[in-house]
This record gives structure tokens, sequence and C-alpha cells, in this order.
């Protein structure tokens, strides 16, 4: 015994179905059906390779030299400035004291004894700087660990007065500073634009 019920709804799917296959999509200009399944790609528009001009070898010969020499001049450049420090001026010392060099020189001659001597005084002074930084780091540490000592104590005691001594003390070194908080204007004051004249030297570029 059929269904006519369940046929009505199959044959309702299958038109339904064949109406959205058998329909037309224009894709750029172009008809496809959903039963062929035609895909259309995007269009690149590439455009065809220049043809390369020939040179003549001589030519080509001629850069590649050309550039050769260029680099090797640059070598040659940083090559003889490698060594060569740039020149700071606040330790260069005045001209004037350059020319007086051969005044200010002393020419003194120290024996081997007092070369000797002065070696064996340079590594006491050695010795007894190192002494001296030791017992220095020694005694902050000493200091460090009766203050740790000192505050454990105190927390024990009150947890108050612990938290009161870690807070610092303003009061020991005062410092108050009484002034104006703004200048007044200056009238007719022309106000500069940004220009400015570089006057730093060129080195080392010549």
């Amino acid at each position: 015994m059929f269904n006519f019920q369940l046929l009505s709804q199959f044959s309702r799917l299958a038109i339904g179905a064949s109406s959205v296959v058998n329909k037309s999509v224009n894709v750029r200009g172009i008809y496809t059906t959903g039963v062929q399944q035609f895909n259309v790609t995007n269009q690149l528009w590439a455009e065809p390779m220049r043809k390369k001009k020939k040179m003549d070898p001589a030519i080509i010969k001629a850069r590649e030299e050309r550039r050769r020499k260029k680099i090797e001049k640059q070598i040659r450049r940083l090559e003889k400035n490698a060594r060569q420090l740039k020149p700071i001026d606040e330790v260069e010392p005045p001209l004037h004291l350059l020319d007086q060099l051969g005044k200010r020189k002393r020419n003194v001659v120290v024996t081997p004894e007092q070369e000797e001597a002065r070696a064996l005084l340079l590594k006491d002074w050695t010795r007894y700087k190192r002494e001296e930084y030791i017992s220095n780091v020694a005694q902050v540490d000493r200091i460090m660990a009766a203050q740790r000592r000192a505050l454990d104590m105190l927390y024990e005691e009150s947890e108050d007065l612990y938290n009161e001594a870690l807070m610092p003390d303003l009061s020991l070194i005062p410092y108050t500073i009484m002034g104006t908080y703004a200048t007044p204007p200056i009238k007719n004051y022309d106000s500069p634009d940004g220009e400015y004249q570089d006057v730093s030297k060129e080195w080392g570029n010549k």
C-alpha cells in the first residue's frame, strides 16, 4: 500500500532540487549551470615578459671594472682610517701647549733600583687598599646583620613598632625650596622657529 503523503513530499523535493540545479549563473559573462560544475578563476592580467636587450660584452665588463675599483677604493680608505681614532676636542691639548712641549718635558733618568722600589711600593699600596676594602665590606655586613637581629627582636615584641621602624625618616635630611612656580612672560619676545646651524666637524670621510 503506497503512502501518498510521503510520495508527494519526495516529488516536491525532487522538483525543488531540479529547479536549483538547472538554474543558470552568470559569472563574468560566462553562463554556467550547476550540473556541469564549472569554476572560473580570477583574472591575473599578466603582461608578456620583456625581451632582454643584447648589450656589448665590453660595456658590461667596463661597468663591472668600475664597480670593482670603487669598492676597492672604499676598502683602502677604511683600512687607512682603521687604527686612527676620532679626535675628541675636549681631550685634545691646546696648540700653545703642544708648541711648548719641548720646554716643558723633563729629561729624568730613572735607575733600575728606583724602578724596583717603585714597583714594590705599588704592590704594597695595592695590598693595603685590598685589605681596606675587605674590612669595609665586613663592617657593613656586621652592621646589616645587627640591624636584622634588632628588627627580628622588635617584631617579636610589637608588630606596630616593627612597621614604624621600617618607615623612612623624612626629617633625616630636611630639604625645602621656596621660589616661583612660573616665570612671567617676556614682552615682544620673538620665539625661535627651530632652525639651527650645524657646526659639527667632518672627520674620516675624505
